[in-house]
Formats: C-alpha cells, sequence, structure tokens
C-alpha cells in the first residue's frame, strides 16, 4: 500500500478498532476504574498506537512478509497499550486490566482479518 492509501484507510481503522476495543475495555477493565476512565482508555490507547501501526510499520516492513509485518504489529500494539496504562495508573492497574487490553487488541485484530 502507498502512503497516500495508509492515510485514507486511518480514519476507518482507527474508528473500527475504538468501536471494537472501547466496550471490551469499558466492561473488562477493573471496576476501580471509573466508567469515564474505562471509555477514554478506549479512545486513548488506540490513539497512542494505532498510528504506529498503520502508517510507520507498514513502510518500515515493506520488504518483509504480511506474516512477519502482523506478527511485529500485533505484539507491538498490546505491549506497548499495556505500558501506557501502567505508565497512566500505576498501582491502579492490575493484571486483569493487561490482559483485558490484550483481549481488546486481539479481538480488533481478528474483526479486522475478517472484513479486510
Amino acid at each position: 500500500m502507498s502512503p497516500f492509501d495508509l492515510w485514507q484507510f486511518l480514519p476507518v481503522g482507527y474508528l473500527l478498532t475504538i468501536a471494537i476495543e472501547t466496550p471490551i475495555l469499558f466492561f473488562g477493565l477493573s471496576s476501580h476504574h471509573s466508567k469515564l476512565r474505562r471509555i477514554l482508555a478506549g479512545l486513548w490507547l488506540t490513539a497512542c498506537t494505532y498510528p504506529i501501526v498503520t502508517l510507520v510499520l507498514p513502510l518500515l516492513l515493506v520488504d518483509h512478509s504480511r506474516a512477519f509485518y502482523l506478527l511485529i504489529a500485533e505484539v507491538f500494539a498490546p505491549v506497548m497499550e499495556c505500558l501506557l496504562f501502567w505508565l497512566a495508573f500505576g498501582k491502579e492497574a492490575k493484571w486483569r486490566d493487561f490482559v483485558v487490553i490484550a483481549v481488546a487488541n486481539l479481538a480488533s485484530f481478528v474483526t479486522g482479518e475478517i472484513i479486510f
């Protein structure tokens, strides 16, 4: 895909991703996180990682297989989102939260593979 195509896909993919991940985070994150925090996590975490997964990694890994790109992207996104969540909420972040973040990423990946 060309950089133009990647930029064109970015808003569509971001909206689809948050539509899938935000409900999972809302219902799955630890209950001591406020409802607003759980909703904002769906928007914020994806906003931090999605541009890298969608715009940067495809261009960096253009000479590699799609499988290699998917491996890098789908490990990068949940690991970085867990790290960001931990940096933002420190002791309030629980292992459950990290598992839910990983599950949300997996759900959006699988949905994206089915749709696109």
